[in-house]
């Protein structure tokens, strides 16, 4: 989508004017992993319209390879509207404007698989599933095991205002069950499916070959099953952070493991840098930012357990610039 921050804090009501960027689940998780030298692409399909054109320049210009979206004269892209958030609450109010987008008319025979299959890894979101029955007919095809697919990973995503009811809870379990990395939060597997605490969440997940919790400012869990299905768990702090906002955190830590991951890094390694990209994205206001140099994010995920528990990273830490301090 294409998204719209806010000039000034406030209320949507009072915000005066908005500055554009970009946004969306599926492409800030392929826009973070190319910046990070990553060979991506991304398949979607988007309006004939300006905005269209700004979102796939923008995405391009990451070194995303965009050849696999579609352009849909007929229906519009979708756009979203939000305001900073606050601080001490973490609160802000977002506006969608996407039922009827061009991305909704995903279906299966709109999204040819030669585009979906061609990676090492496919990311997915739960949050296509909500845009329309055609997008989850797409996501059940695409999480439907099968001999020949790419790693699936997929990020839950739960957005009960995307869904026409209560319903969507028990669909995003059923396609997280489908998938061989899935992503989700310990709030929001607590809010979907009354799960509370990781085994919780495992043992309703056992399908999927690594399971991340995702655990806000108690850092996040990677249960990794083995060779005769019994899991390794391991754990990983977070970090201090000077937050400047929240949103795109999430899809961050998802590029940032994915990246260990195809590096072929063990499990500690991959939630720390996890860890790192979603720091990168905290501290600054849009949806993305430029992640870590590699061999600077090597060198952090590297510290020993003390040294990652005491580092404190603010705006400007992934250039090197400021914020890439000790803290007692």
């Amino acid at each position: 989508m294409v998204t719209f921050l806010p000039s000034h804090p406030g209320r949507l009501a009072d915000v005066p004017s908005f500055a554009r960027t970009i946004g969306g689940a599926e492409s800030n998780v392929a826009c973070a992993l190319a910046a990070a030298g990553h060979t991506v692409k991304w398949v979607s399909r988007v309006g004939a319209d300006g905005f269209g054109d700004h979102l796939v320049d923008a995405v391009a210009a990451y070194g995303v390879d965009t050849s696999g979206v579609l352009r849909d004269p007929d229906r519009p892209t979708g756009i979203y509207f939000r305001t900073a958030a606050d601080r001490a609450t973490d609160a802000h109010e977002v506006a969608y404007y996407r039922a009827g987008s061009a991305a909704s008319a995903m279906s299966p025979a709109t999204m040819p698989y030669e585009n979906l299959w061609s990676g090492r890894v496919l990311h997915l979101s739960g949050i296509t599933a909500a845009l329309s029955d055609d997008c989850l007919a797409l996501m059940r095809e695409l999480t439907a095991r099968r001999p020949g697919r790419p790693l699936v990973s997929f990020d839950v995503n739960h957005r009960p205002a995307l869904w026409r009811d209560a319903s969507g809870a028990r669909v995003l379990l059923d396609l997280a069950r489908g998938a061989d990395l899935v992503f989700v939060g310990e709030d929001e597997a607590a809010e979907a499916w009354g799960l509370h605490g990781g085994d919780a969440i495992r043992a309703a997940l056992p399908e999927p070959g690594t399971l991340v919790i995702k655990r806000g400012s108690a850092g996040a869990t990677a249960y990794t099953k083995g060779p005769e299905a019994a899991d390794t768990v391991t754990t990983v702090p977070a970090l201090t952070v000077d937050v400047v906002a929240s949103v795109g955190a999430g899809d961050a830590f998802a590029a940032g493991f994915l990246s260990a991951t195809l590096r072929g890094l063990p499990a500690a390694a991959r939630l720390r840098h996890g860890h790192l990209m979603a720091a990168a994205v905290l501290t600054v206001a849009a949806d993305l930012a430029t992640p870590p140099a590699r061999a600077h994010a090597d060198r952090l995920a590297g510290l020993d357990a003390t040294d990652w528990g005491t580092l404190r990273l603010g705006p400007g830490w992934t250039a090197g610039t400021e914020r890439e301090v000790r803290v007692p």
